[in-house]
């Protein structure tokens, strides 16, 4: 019986300390979930005991003392020294006959289970690696490609060591581990042929807000190093989990990464005969740049992997047990493998009540953009670092600007305020090592080394949602700190206004009742940027207008899908937030002004003297200058209810004149595929203009429902234009007579047994205003995220003084 490798077969999560952490999870997975359906390729651990010999055999325990007893991982110069030595150690040792034979003789039983033209991952696999308290993210090496016994045996023992890289090194010292208690198990493994398929990265949690209901997927073409080591800007994907459980298929909400480059296997008659010459990087053509890497089909496979694998985890943890999974697409066999799982060690690890929210109390310039790491702030100094020569030039508090924070550097990442780089995705290793560092970092940030200078102050904001920020200067912010454990619960539902799906993930965890208002128009606005009408009769706009509505739905199947799968997935993505709690959204309500600055929109919008009584809201919906826009929208809020399963949504119609108006708009809107009450479909109304309130009880017989929104009605009742200047002074939604009209809604609403809440910003504003909703008994508030935890506890205060508790 082979001493010095156990295959898959044999191993499980509670044999870390023969395997390492990467071997026992690949033998976990590989006993428990294969016949589960999730792929995992064959392979063997060669074990700790292994290491321990070969570094016996060779004497090389007391030469390793002698670098490692008195080294100071602060003193970069002297780690990279000592790493580097301690390197060559490992790299002259003899490896043991016995060793060597067991190793190839694993080899060739692969080849006789795969065939002759097997090609091997080989992959380093510490004993305290994949914790719940430490990754070890990218501290040790991977070796792809791998199709020779002298190749292998190099691969091997370039894997042990690195055990003793400077970022390992320096990672072992931070997290309290023996430089000499953490041991090297090797993974030799069947090699997946994502070199002409693709790999990536995914999470069973979003990385950046710890919101646990969701799948967060990454893929680039190529094999994974690419993801892993930040090299490219992948696509990125997410999946609701408790939807998908239900049955429902669909992305929840995805992003087009770059892709420039793809790590494919090297030509070997071009290289020489050692595991780091076997993989190259290619760009990419600029068809695949165009192009999504993987399918949906694909992206439902993995969500499914990612779901077992959590399960699966978190029933032998017995408790839920967010994953980090690391996958690859066959581009031989179209088959997807799992190839490595570990406990995520960031977010899971935050079990506290505290809510910590940073905000800015300024803007300023903006510089560059790129993916935000993380949702803190942090300023101080740029300081360019070209490459790890340099990371003694860093000093504690700048910011670390490069190409690309590879794990090397963790030393001085750790010292860093904030990290910037150019390349880089949001699940590559150096993002990893930020969180746990709770480092802010925006990653891809294509420009920055142009236009960020050494010396430069600069504010890094990831504060604001998925697209990170770097402003020029030193720009205010605060971080607000709430004990959520401590909040009171309100007979009044307390809900949120909320349009951007970018920073849906990151409110989840407010203490509120659900979405009062999910306003359309920024999706519109932000996600999608054209009209969409223009989208349906391209037709009817110029060659240059045409030209780039194309490039925008280039990665769909036509225009029209472009616009329907990036409303519903930036609905549903806002609907995921509070699921299953209920979610109003609006249609849309831009007006013609607004509409025409959308691309194409000036081939379909009249010149209006007075927009903001126009043409507008609901009286588009049955016109036909839009009632083909309107049929996409309905589209869309079809496809978030029925295809992807939020039937949390409530649909609301605004700006509705009058009762006849309301009755075609619902008419309509069952032509279109969305028939009140079935599968529990609500249709509320914008109650905003006189006669919503004055002609309520017959609103009532079409709506289910009435949202208040105080802007508009304030206007309509005072005749007042807020957006004038000259009579903007008299815009007051604490009026006595808007007062009346809001509490004739609620009353009206109650006599029909209708749904009453508000979302327009004056409780958000006013606590008084808040007072006198609690008082007439309105069903729900809805205010906007930066309020609600200051205004909860008011709430609580009134309905004790008016006896609502």
């Amino acid at each position: 019986m082979a001493a010095y490798i156990k295959w898959f077969k044999e191993l499980g999560i509670n044999d870390i300390e023969i395997v390492g952490g990467k071997n026992a999870s690949l033998g976990e997975m590989y006993r428990h979930l294969t016949a589960k359906g999730v792929r995992v390729p064959n392979g063997f651990a060669v074990t700790v005991e292994a290491y321990n010999d070969i570094l016996e055999y060779n004497d090389a325990w007391e030469k390793l003392h002698e670098q490692l007893d008195d080294l100071d991982p602060n003193n970069v110069t002297q780690l990279q020294e000592r790493g580097a030595a301690c390197r060559k150690i490992i790299q002259e040792c003899e490896i043991p006959e016995k060793i060597q034979a067991e190793i190839l003789e694993g080899y060739r039983a692969l080849r006789e289970e795969y065939g002759a033209g097997l090609s091997l991952a080989v992959r380093s696999s510490a004993t305290a690696e994949d914790s719940p308290e430490a990754s070890f993210a990218g501290q040790n090496e991977t070796y792809l490609n791998i199709s020779s016994d002298e190749a292998l045996l190099d691969a091997y023992k370039r894997c042990l060591a690195s055990n003793f890289t400077d970022r390992s090194l320096h990672y072992k010292y931070d997290h309290g581990f023996d430089y000499f208690k953490v041991h090297l198990s090797v993974v030799v493994m069947k090699m997946v042929r994502s070199d002409i398929g693709a790999s990536g990265v995914m999470f069973s949690i979003d990385t950046e807000t710890g919101f646990e209901d969701v799948v967060f997927i990454n893929a680039a073409y190529g094999l994974g190093e690419n993801v892993v080591q930040g090299t490219v800007d992948p696509d990125s994907f997410y999946v609701h989990k408790p939807t998908f459980k239900k049955g429902y298929r669909a992305v929840l909400k995805r992003r087009l990464g770059g892709k420039a480059l793809k790590m494919v296997f090297a030509d070997r008659e071009e290289t020489t005969r050692v595991a780091a010459a076997y993989t190259m990087n290619i760009e990419t053509t600029s068809e695949e740049r165009k192009r999504f890497s993987i399918s949906d089909e694909d992206i439902m496979i993995l969500a499914e992997y990612a779901i077992k694998v959590e399960h699966h985890y978190s029933q032998e943890a017995g408790y839920c047990k967010p994953m980090d999974m690391e996958w690859a697409k066959d581009g031989l066999d179209g088959q997807i493998y799992m190839v490595q799982a570990r406990p995520e060690t960031v977010e899971s690890q935050k079990r506290g009540t505290v809510l910590e929210i940073y905000r800015l109390k300024e803007r300023g310039k903006v510089l560059v953009t790129g993916r935000a790491v993380g949702t803190r702030i942090g300023t101080g100094k740029v300081r360019y670092i070209s490459d790890a020569k340099a990371l003694k030039e860093f000093k504690a508090g700048e910011v670390l600007l490069a190409e690309t924070t590879t794990p090397d550097w963790e030393p001085i990442m750790k010292i860093a305020s904030a990290i910037i780089t150019k390349r880089g995705g949001r699940t590559c290793h150096a993002a990893i090592v930020s969180r746990e560092l709770g480092i802010p970092a925006v990653v891809g940030a294509e420009n920055a080394t142009e236009i960020l200078k050494d010396g430069q102050e600069v504010t890094v904001s990831c504060a604001e949602g998925e697209n990170g920020q770097v402003y020029e200067g030193k720009v205010d912010f605060e971080i607000v700190r709430t004990d959520l454990s401590k909040l009171p619960k309100t007979r009044t539902d307390i809900m949120m206004n909320l349009g951007n799906p970018d920073i849906a993930f990151s409110l989840a965890s407010l203490p509120v009742d659900g979405i009062g208002l999910a306003r359309m128009e920024f999706i519109i606005n932000e996600y999608i940027k054209a009209h969409p009408m223009a989208l349906k009769h391209p037709e009817k706009v110029d060659e240059a207008t045409r030209k780039k509505l194309q490039i925008l739905s280039g990665p769909f199947g036509s225009m029209e899908e472009f616009f329907i799968k990036s409303l519903s997935e930036g609905v549903a993505t806002i609907a995921a937030a509070v699921y299953p709690k209920p979610c109003v959204v609006r249609m849309s309500d831009f007006k013609s002004n607004e509409y025409a600055t959308l691309l194409g929109g000036k081939f379909f919008e009249p010149h209006e003297e007075n927009p903001m009584i126009g043409f507008r809201g609901a009286s588009r919906y049955t016109h036909p200058a839009y009632e083909e826009g309107f049929a996409l929208e309905c589209a869309a809020m079809k496809r978030v209810r029925e295809e992807m399963g939020f039937e949390n949504v409530i649909l609301m119609i605004p700006f509705c004149r009058r009762v006849e108006e309301g009755k075609r708009v619902v008419e309509t809107m069952e032509k279109f595929g969305l028939k009140k009450g079935k599968r529990g479909l609500k249709i509320y109304v914008m109650c905003e203009i006189p006669n919503n309130v004055i002609s309520i009880d017959s609103f009532s017989e079409i709506f289910d429902g009435f949202s208040i929104g105080s802007n508009d009605l304030t206007q309509l009742t005072l005749g007042v234009d807020r957006d004038s200047e000259i009579v903007a002074f008299d815009y007051e939604e604490r009026d006595p007579g808007v007062l009346k009209m809001i509490k004739m809604a609620v009353e009206g609403a109650k006599r029909n047994n209708r749904h009453s809440g508000i979302c327009g910003q004056a409780p958000s504003d006013y606590p008084d205003v808040a007072e006198y909703l609690v008082k007439l008994g309105i069903d729900s508030i809805s205010l906007n995220p930066d309020s609600v935890l200051s205004t909860l506890p008011k709430i609580v205060e009134f309905e004790k003084k008016f006896g609502r508790e």
